[in-house]
């Protein structure tokens, strides 16, 4: 059996995942609260180090050493995921509907027909109705929005809207330049950020949602910005260019494998004979 060819196969497709997540990296490079995706490449002989108490066979046994697979031992494959949630740049728009958290670990909530999720790009805008949502026209969440099950309304005619560094929204009184209070951004910040798990359209699914309680004083809003993506352009094409390099790399020792190392024998045998 030929385990280098198994082997070199095995790490090209680990670099085709990981040419996926750098190009998705890349394509939302320009999008609103993204966050970069990474991806985690070890072996087998590690993943069996960390699970072999529970083989089927005892470990240090003649069977427990036939049980592994030895032909993927030194195969590089992706063991884990994770999503990088440090900030990114705060770009000033001076739109008053613009929304930017400058705390790492904080989201606003959203409605959406799946059901609530949470999302860091603060990119809002006014409905025909007069709701305040998302660019994808979701709903965006008051704080008490699991008590009342509405969302935030803003008067048609409110020409000044502010937001304090709580999320609390003010709106002018009608023929006045007097403030009045209105709804609260149901801003949330879940125990354990690695249980977010990313869908479409820049949202994040928490399976605990409803037990998310809104903040009171987080001083991370800033009206008027917008947060950049996290995502650094040039890192990510050096690690393309290296991604491709592995790809090309590997291909050439699976043609060295099944080419070369099968000629050579091919010649031998018909030579002895």
């Amino acid at each position: 059996m030929q385990s280098g060819y198994y082997s070199s196969a095995a790490g090209m497709l680990t670099q085709f995942n990981r040419l996926d997540t750098i190009a998705n990296n890349l394509a939302n490079v320009n999008t609103v609260g993204f966050k970069e995706d990474n991806l985690v490449v070890g072996d087998f002989m590690r993943l069996y180090k960390e699970a072999r108490d529970e083989l089927p066979n005892e470990n240090q046994t003649k069977e427990a050493a036939q049980f592994l697979n030895r032909t993927i031992t030194k195969a590089p494959q992706i063991v884990d995921s994770y999503t990088d949630h440090s900030l990114g740049t705060m770009q000033k728009s001076n739109n008053p509907l613009d929304i930017a958290l400058s705390r790492e670990g904080l989201f606003f909530l959203v409605k959406t027909p799946e059901g609530v999720r949470l999302t860091r790009d603060g990119s809002f805008t006014k409905d025909d109705e007069g709701r305040l949502v998302t660019k994808s026209g979701y709903e965006v969440l008051p704080s008490d929005y699991f008590d009342s099950k509405s969302p935030i309304r803003l008067n048609q005619e409110d020409s000044i809207i502010e937001i304090d560094k709580n999320g609390q929204m003010y709106s002018n009184i009608p023929n006045s330049v007097k403030l009045a209070e209105g709804a609260k951004l149901f801003i949330a910040q879940p125990d354990n950020i690695a249980l977010l798990k990313k869908e479409g359209n820049n949202l994040y699914r928490y399976d605990g949602e409803t037990q998310l309680e809104s903040l009171n004083d987080t001083g991370a809003v800033m009206q008027g910005f917008v947060e950049k993506s996290n995502v650094n352009a040039v890192k990510m094409m050096t690690q393309m260019i290296e991604t491709n390099r592995l790809v090309e790399m590997y291909q050439k020792a699976m043609s060295a494998q099944m080419d070369d190392m099968n000629n050579d024998a091919i010649n031998k045998i018909a030579r002895k004979a």
